[in-house]
C-alpha cells in the first residue's frame, strides 16, 4: 500500500502512558502508520527544557514510553522509531533555524507563557526556544503532516513560517507542514481536571485491573446529587465521558444515562461498570504490554536501529541546509592540500 505523506510526531518521556494518550494520540498514531509514513520521536531533550533537575529519570521514562507506544501498536516494522537525543542533527537544525526567528516571537508562543505560568518557572533559555527545537523536530525529516491536537496548533504554525523563511531566504527546500487534527475529545482525569501525570489523576496503561479499578471508584460523578433516588446529570460526568469513549454498547450506555438521570441507578453500580468496561478493554494491551517489558534489550535495539535509519535523512537535510546557508557542509575539508591549513585564531 502506498503511502500519502511523511508524519513526524511524538512524545516527551515523562513516565508511563495513561488512556488520555491512549484515546488521544496511540490509537490515532496506530492508525495513521497504514497511511503515512511515520516517524515517531522520544523527545527527551524537550523533557529537560522544565525538568532538568530530574534528569536520573530520564532513561527510565524512556522505556516506559516506549513500552506503551508498542503495546498500543506502533510497529517498528511499519513505522521509524526515533530517540532525540541519539541524533544530534535535532540539535545542529535547531541551532541554524534559531538565526531566523526573533526573541519577541518566541515569547508570544501560548504554550511558552502557560508553562511559565502554571508550574512557576523562571523561564531558561532552552523553555523560551523548545517551540524552535519542536519546528527542528520538524523540519529535519521533512515532514508534510504533524497529528496534534489544538493547543498544539501555535507550534504548528511556528514551523511554516519557519519553512516559509528558510524557503525564501536560502531556496526551496523545506514543505510547511500541516496540522492533522485529533477530533477525539480530552478525557478528564478521574477529579474532573486535565489529566496529568503530576495531578495524579489518571489510570496508567499500565496500571492492573485492581488499580484501574481502585482509581475509577474514586472518580468525581455529579456532586449535587446527594442520594442514589435524586436524579444525576451526565454532562460534565467524566463517569459517563469514559463510557461514551470505551463502552462499544452504545445502546447499553443510553439506557444507563437515561436511569441515571432518573435517579434509578446509584454512582458505586455505574463505577462498577465502569471499571468492568475499562478492563475488558486495556486487557489484550496490558498483555502485550507485559511481553515488551520483559524484553527491555529488545525494545531498546528496536530504538537504536529506528535512530540509525532516522539519521540517514537527518544528515541528508542537515548537509543540504548547511550547503544553502553558506557553511561548511558544502565543502570537502579532506580537499585542502598539506601545508595550507591555516593557524591561529578565527577572525
Amino acid at each position: 500500500m502506498s503511502k500519502t505523506g511523511r508524519i513526524l510526531t511524538g512524545h516527551r518521556p515523562t513516565g508511563p502512558r495513561h488512556i488520555g494518550h491512549l484515546v488521544g494520540t496511540l490509537e490515532n498514531w496506530r492508525d495513521l502508520q497504514d497511511q503515512y509514513e511515520c516517524f515517531f520521536l522520544v523527545a527527551d531533550l524537550h523533557v529537560l527544557t522544565t525538568d532538568y533537575e530530574h534528569s536520573d529519570r530520564i532513561q527510565e521514562n524512556t522505556m516506559e514510553t516506549v513500552f506503551d507506544w508498542l503495546a498500543a501498536g506502533i510497529d517498528p516494522e511499519k513505522s521509524t522509531l526515533i530517540l532525540q537525543s541519539a541524533a544530534p542533527q535535532h540539535s545542529q537544525l535547531s541551532l541554524l533555524l534559531s538565526m531566523l526567528v526573533s526573541v519577541a516571537r518566541l515569547e508570544r508562543v501560548p504554550t511558552y507563557k502557560e508553562q511559565v505560568q502554571q508550574l512557576g518557572l523562571t523561564p531558561s533559555m532552552g523553555l523560551l526556544t523548545y517551540p524552535l527545537l519542536q519546528v527542528a523536530d520538524i523540519l529535519l525529516y521533512r515532514a508534510d503532516a504533524v497529528p496534534v491536537g489544538e493547543d498544539q496548533l501555535p507550534h504548528i504554525e511556528l514551523a511554516r513560517e519557519v519553512a516559509r523563511r528558510f524557503n525564501q531566504l536560502y531556496g526551496e527546500y523545506f514543505p510547511e507542514p500541516e496540522a492533522l487534527l485529533s477530533h477525539v475529545p480530552r478525557l478528564p482525569g478521574i477529579d474532573n481536571r486535565t489529566m496529568h501525570t503530576s495531578y495524579g489523576n489518571n489510570i496508567l496503561l499500565k496500571d492492573t485491573p485492581e488499580e484501574t479499578r481502585r482509581k475509577v471508584m474514586q472518580m468525581y460523578t455529579d456532586p449535587t446529587r446527594l442520594r442514589t433516588t435524586d436524579p444525576g446529570h451526565v454532562d460534565g460526568n467524566p463517569v459517563f465521558t469514559y463510557l461514551d469513549i470505551f463502552d462499544p454498547d452504545k445502546a447499553g450506555v443510553q439506557a444507563l444515562k437515561e436511569r441515571y438521570t432518573a435517579g434509578r441507578v446509584g454512582d458505586v453500580e455505574v463505577k462498577q461498570y465502569l471499571a468492568g468496561v475499562l478492563n475488558d478493554y486495556l486487557a489484550p494491551l496490558r498483555e502485550r504490554r507485559a511481553r515488551f517489558a520483559t524484553r527491555p534489550n529488545e525494545v531498546r535495539e528496536m530504538l537504536r536501529l529506528g535512530t540509525m535509519r532516522a539519521q540517514v535523512d537527518a544528515q541528508e537535510t542537515m548537509e543540504a541546509v548547511m550547503q544553502q546557508m553558506g557553511l561548511s557542509g558544502g565543502l570537502n575539508l579532506n580537499r585542502i592540500p598539506a601545508g595550507q591549513a591555516a593557524s591561529g585564531a578565527f577572525c
